[in-house]
């Protein structure tokens, strides 16, 4: 029996030897193959691009002061200005006569409204800490129009600060104290200046007053916290460029009014370009008709060019004027939230106190609606 099962062994064994010689004499046969990876290397192998985690979205390019600045001018005339075709000579020659218009004093006077009358004593009354309230109010209450003003702008949610409602120049008065009151006076002095005809673009002086008023609010926070300078002189020069914005706007609007036999319309380009290349040096001859301080005149001549201005004043001014830009663009929606804070200037000011400041100037308040 033993050696039968010995004789199946190596029968076994030969057949085996026979096999694998077959196998080795075969150049094409497959070598085995150890299996290692699972469906999901597999599929990461086969398909990397799927397999890799999505990128994060790139960070939102920052505008330049001049790129949000044109911006608000497309929105204020309803128009997109980039890629307008070039005006034609006409549409030169109105622009022409109106920066003329702008440069000549007697012109001027006649586009720019005066000073209000009661903005002196009333800066002086606030500024005195002596003064008593009452006296402030009672200056307040000599111009109805300014009462009106003034207490619907106190009642926004800008300026508001209690739930109770506010009913009188004296709460008014001891509710925001001398710096609000002296702050709302003046945007409440200047408002009903911005009040023109607008013709073929019903946004514009809207939205130049809603720029004008929050660059005034953001200047102030710049003045007093970034720079040490006066907030009230940074704020009565921003409200003041708006001023010169809508006296642009007018003179424009006139020359081709006048010149309507033509056949010409007013083009939005052309008043955007006016705007951007003159504005400051309006603003600079208006403030100067208004017996402004040479500081505050040379704010004014700061503004041209990309060049940091020299002078604490110079600076708030255009810190006020590009913040409050983005902030009505943001409202508007034609940034998002994530690109206008991306584009503020840089400044001096701290974290908290700027986000404050810009949470506060993106209230949709009732200040910048008549």
């Amino acid at each position: 029996m033993v050696i039968g099962l010995l004789t199946v062994l190596l029968a076994a064994a030969a057949a085996a030897a026979v096999y694998l010689a077959r196998a080795a004499a075969r150049p094409d046969a497959p070598e085995p193959v150890e299996i290692l990876l699972g469906p999901r290397d597999l599929q990461q192998l086969l398909a990397p691009e799927l397999s890799k985690p999505p990128a994060p979205d790139p960070p939102s390019a920052p505008l330049a002061s001049g790129q949000v600045l044109k911006r608000l001018r497309e929105l204020a005339l309803g128009a997109s200005i980039c890629g307008a075709p070039r005006p034609g000579p006409g549409h030169a020659a109105i622009a022409a006569a109106a920066v003329a218009a702008t440069e000549d004093g007697a012109t001027l006077r006649q586009l720019a409204p005066r000073r209000p009358s009661l903005l002196p004593q009333l800066i002086r009354a606030a500024n005195d800490d002596a003064a008593p309230r009452r006296e402030l109010a009672a200056i307040i209450r000599r111009d109805p129009s300014l009462v009106g003003s003034l207490l619907e702008m106190a009642n926004s949610s800008f300026y508001r600060v209690a739930e109770r409602p506010v009913e009188s120049i004296d709460r008014a008065v001891v509710l925001l104290g001398s710096e609000g009151v002296r702050s709302l006076i003046a945007a409440a002095a200047m408002q009903p200046i911005f009040r023109v005809a607008v013709g073929p673009f019903p946004q514009f002086a809207q939205t130049v007053w809603e720029h004008a008023w929050r660059s005034a609010n953001a200047a102030v926070v710049h003045a007093a916290l970034a720079e040490k300078a006066d907030p009230f002189a940074a704020e009565l020069l921003s409200l003041v460029w708006g001023l010169a914005d809508v006296v642009l706007f007018r003179a424009v609007l006139e020359r081709y009014e006048a010149a309507s036999g033509g056949g010409l319309r007013p083009d939005a380009a052309v008043i955007a370009a006016v705007l951007e290349s003159h504005s400051a040096g309006v603003a600079r001859r208006i403030g100067a008709g208004w017996d402004l301080s040479q500081g505050s005149l040379a704010a004014f001549e700061q503004q041209t060019g990309t060049a940091e201005p020299a002078t604490p004043l110079g600076r708030s001014l255009r810190f006020g004027r590009t913040v409050g830009a983005l902030a009505v663009l943001c409202i508007n929606g034609v940034i998002d939230e994530t690109t206008a804070t991306a584009s503020l200037p840089h400044s001096s000011l701290a974290r908290e106190q700027l986000e404050r400041m810009w949470v506060r100037l993106k209230t949709r308040a009732e200040t910048g609606r008549r």
